[in-house]
């Protein structure tokens, strides 16, 4: 079942999605932005769509199935845009039936809008009074009138105000707004629209549909056992979190710090894994948290401040490298205010992190200075000419203020690992369709954690495909609703991915192969490869900045140097 609202007329109708049958996540989220929006369309203007969409396997209870997808042209990038997001709205989505909610035109009326969907459809209701607030005070407000049970998603003021960097915070188990569609800007897209919310409440559904439960059943104990055995995802991240990584990328010399001009942190430890867990154990908060329903993963976290109070849960990888590592700050305390100020104001941790660097780097504030970062955060809350700028992004800021050394790729920052060091992940920078974006080809995986082989993150050969099969890979399991980190027990343990195909057969009757859903996942590629061309981003739009080819990085004094005419045949399949 589709939903499509028509801010103009207010109009919501309903249809059965025919045209789309078959996909789920980003492979629908995708297809309806190429099929839908003129790739020309400016990204704030009526002819841009914004789309929520479930997985192939939302609502089912699969394991860590809770993941849904948001779609847009970005007004980052200018690229077509799949934001994922973890929460409890995905769930409850797909127990509704929905596969999709398309937000159509823009309104006549500058005010706040609040979509709500139940079983008795979807309503679209004017709630002027949530105008001007940020994400925690629109939760606490929605939570008053519809009950804590509801999920949401909604946009703060950065989104209000149209900011490039924009996102869109969702509600976790608890209720909390720890949960971001994060980059790419949809929060402004979101905004443009005077969505402020979406709400979902699954009272009264029943069980999802399964052509065949039994063999549903199988194929997800195949998968479970599997995220059960392997070590990343039953040991390392349920006990330390994804922040984990932070003293591994450092000791590996891949961990961008201070706006990419080292490889290594000399405060790593002070903001790694070990001591975030140490840190919210001695002052009551928790480890070992699932962020959605149906997680087996338990990767996420809820920190405390030093007086007991929950301060932000979430505190993930990417948050404590980029508002810590690459702004050479070590204090966990510091970036734990940064990412709950984030959160609320609805902005991108890593866009605003690097920015933060680039900032720095312009004269702004001084590197390790966390509480001049957290004023600077503020300055985006309040809308400043400043806080608008740094609310554009790391490319706008550093055109501002004359960086040459601007870590972004069509416009989008880089994240937690240094392409020098970490040259598979370069790779994916370089060519995905949505700007430097590191989900979408992990080749962590194999350049530094050995999972799934072994690749030398030193050196050219072999990237080129590392990349290209882990984007087609990954590009299928976004399709699906679950969480990319299944993807360390599908790459080490073939029982994994046997039950992911196990599972989508049989929910809706199908007799695919893994082949059939990694052409999913070129098809997927191809969609966005399409509409991209059709905005003016092309092949030759796919390569790194340029420091990053001229500068070497510390300790291992590498550079970037797989040839561009290698990064071309990425997509050649």
């Amino acid at each position: 079942m589709f939903y499509r609202v028509n801010m103009a007329t207010l109009a919501v109708s309903k249809d059965d999605g025919a045209q789309y049958q078959g996909l789920g996540g980003r492979a629908l989220s995708s297809r309806i932005v190429s099929a839908e929006v003129d790739p020309q369309a400016h990204p704030l203007g009526a002819s841009n769509k914004l789309v929520f969409v479930t997985g192939l396997l939302s609502g089912t209870g699969a394991p860590n199935a809770g993941r849904m997808s948001l779609g847009a042209k970005s007004p980052l990038t200018g690229t077509i845009k799949e934001s994922n997001v973890g929460g409890a709205m995905g769930n409850k989505l797909g127990r509704l039936g929905i596969r999709g909610i398309i937000v159509e035109d823009l309104p006549a009326k500058d005010t706040a809008y609040v979509l709500k969907v139940s079983a008795a459809g979807l309503v679209v209701e004017e709630m002027p009074e949530l105008k001007g607030l940020d994400i925690y005070d629109t939760v606490a407000k929605l939570q008053q009138k519809y009950g804590e049970k509801v999920a949401i998603g909604c946009i703060g003021t950065a989104g209000e105000n149209k900011m490039a960097s924009a996102c869109v915070g969702f509600t976790d188990m608890e209720g909390a707004p720890t949960r971001q569609a994060g980059r790419g800007g949809l929060g402004a897209v979101m905004g443009s629209k005077s969505v402020k919310a979406i709400i979902a409440d699954d009272a009264g559904t029943q069980m999802v549909p399964f052509a065949d439960e039994a063999a549903f059943r199988a194929g997800t104990k195949k998968l479970a056992n599997a995220l059960l055995t392997h070590p990343v995802t039953s040991q390392g991240l349920p006990t330390y979190g994804t922040d984990v990584l932070v003293n591994i990328l450092s000791e590996a010399g891949g961990l961008p710090t201070r706006n990419f001009s080292s490889g290594r942190f000399e405060g790593a430890n002070n903001i790694g894994g070990e001591t975030l867990n140490a840190t919210a154990k001695e002052r009551g908060g928790k480890t070992g948290h699932a962020c959605s329903p149906g997680c087996i993963i338990r990767c996420s976290n809820i920190y405390k401040d030093k007086k007991g109070e929950v301060l932000t849960g979430g505190l993930e990888y990417e948050s404590c490298w980029s508002l810590g590592a690459d702004i050479g700050v070590d204090n966990l305390d510091d970036i734990a205010v940064m990412n709950r100020l984030c959160d609320d104001i609805g902005v991108d941790t890593i866009e605003m992190g690097v920015t933060l660097g680039v900032a720095m780097e312009g004269g702004v504030a001084s590197f390790g200075d966390g509480k001049a970062a957290i004023e600077l955060i503020k300055e985006v809350g309040k809308a400043t000419p400043l806080g608008r700028i740094l609310g554009g992004g790391a490319e706008l800021t550093g055109k501002t203020y004359g960086v040459r050394r601007v870590p972004t790729v069509k416009g989008q920052a880089i994240p937690a690992y240094d392409p020098r060091a970490v040259k598979g992940v370069g790779v994916t920078y370089a060519t995905t369709t949505m700007g430097a974006d590191h989900t979408a080809g992990y080749s962590v995986t194999a350049n530094i954690l050995s999972v799934g082989g072994k690749v030398d993150p030193l050196k050219p050969e072999g990237q080129v495909d590392l990349s290209r099969n882990l984007q087609i890979a990954t590009a299928f399991l976004d399709s699906t609703g679950l969480c990319l980190f299944v993807a360390f027990a599908v790459l080490d343990i073939p029982e994994a991915l046997d039950g992911i195909v196990e599972m989508c057969n049989a929910r809706f009757g199908w007799n695919k192969t893994a082949g059939d859903y990694l052409e999913m996942g070129k098809q997927v590629l191809r969609d966005e490869r399409a509409f991209n061309a059709g905005a003016g981003i092309g092949a030759g739009d796919d390569d790194l900045p340029e420091f990053f080819r001229k500068e070497p990085l510390p300790p291992h004094n590498t550079v970037f140097d797989i040839p561009k005419k290698d990064l071309d045949t990425v997509f050649n399949f």
